[in-house]
């Protein structure tokens, strides 16, 4: 995490840097997060109770909010705790002009730059900028959006034009890039950046993989073979009897299966390592177990390490295989996984 943390701050040294820790830290745990982050310029995430958890942690630079407000109570959770705001709809303005100046927070107003999730459009954008500088309870305004297609070539620069013509003449810092724009697209990186997927290690784009964009996997899926067996030419391995042996072959089985969070549309073909080779799932993902090809890996029995993903293999090589992404992995690892925090 540090060493991610560290390459954002290389590709964007002139910014301020959010780590985004939202969803658990991606699957891997806030208390984890907040020491791997601690040169981070504050943290970013959805959820009130876990911003209230890091408080409690000891977490005392700024926590940003990133889908601001959902109800007035909520505004006065970030009076309360000194929390940054998001705000992306007229409504929580309302909320906040309600509240006194007593205690003033920070507030980021977001713009639609073609996302069409949240933000203000432009027409609207100055508006509401006007509005929340009459409010007692704003600290400060922070201009912010969220680009749709800043992992593609050029993906950014309709965006980017948006939001410069929307918040011409407008003060505060920009806060504009997320990770695929923080590796790629330079002049996006304004006062502060948004990095997530890529402190956690994979990463953001299609066609390049966390290793050449310099990243180091945070987290590593370990289990054992609880099995071994041998097969002969026509034996099927799990439900469905999708995989069926062409040769004799012995294969193993590995305590770890779906309800673990392992993605259950793993085919067979999957890479996966055993005591640190690589080899192939066979056959379908079952609720706790899975099974994996040993003859590129030879000699091994029970009790044999077994990498999910992590080092040896890529998680994003993992999720491609499963036809999802790097960051639904990270983030349906289940509670019942017994977890451990090196460093």
């Amino acid at each position: 995490m540090r060493h991610n943390l560290a390459r954002a701050r290389q590709c964007a040294p002139a910014a301020k840097a959010w780590a985004v820790v939202k969803a658990d830290a991606y699957g891997h745990g806030l208390a984890a997060a907040m020491q791997g982050f601690e040169a981070a310029d504050g943290l970013a995430l959805i959820e009130f109770e876990q911003a209230s958890r890091l408080r409690a942690l000891g977490w005392d630079k700024p926590i940003l909010m990133l889908e601001g407000a959902f109800d007035s109570e909520d505004v006065q959770t970030a009076c309360d705790l000194n929390l940054s705001l998001v705000v992306h709809q007229p409504l929580q303005i309302d909320w906040l002009e309600r509240r006194d100046g007593s205690r003033q927070i920070a507030v980021f107003l977001k713009y639609n730059s073609g996302m069409n999730r949240l933000g203000f459009e432009t027409q609207e954008f100055k508006m509401a900028y006007a509005r929340l500088l009459k409010a007692d309870v704003v600290r400060s305004i922070s201009l912010a959006t969220h680009f749709a297609n800043s992992d593609l070539p050029g993906g950014a620069d309709d965006a980017l034009m948006r939001f410069d013509e929307a918040s011409r003449g407008l003060t505060g810092e920009r806060c504009l890039s997320n990770s695929a724009a923080v590796l790629a697209v330079p002049r996006a990186h304004r006062d502060a950046v948004r990095p997530g997927i890529m402190l956690y290690g994979a990463t953001p784009f299609a066609d390049r993989s966390a290793a050449q964009l310099e990243l180091q996997p945070a987290m590593q899926l370990r289990s054992r073979l609880i099995a071994v067996r041998r097969l002969s030419i026509g034996d099927s391995v799990g439900y469905g009897s999708t995989f069926v042996a062409d040769k004799p072959m012995r294969i193993g089985v590995v305590a770890c299966g779906y309800a673990d969070g392992y993605p259950r549309h793993a085919p067979t073909g999957t890479p996966i390592a055993v005591e640190g080779l690589r080899t192939r799932t066979l056959g379908r993902v079952a609720m706790d177990m899975l099974m994996v090809d040993l003859d590129p890996v030879g000699t091994v029995d029970v009790g044999a390490s077994v990498e999910l993903w992590g080092q040896r293999v890529p998680i994003d090589e993992v999720a491609q295989s499963a036809g999802t992404i790097g960051y639904e992995l990270m983030c349906a690892l289940a509670p019942r996984v017994p977890r451990k925090v090196i460093g």
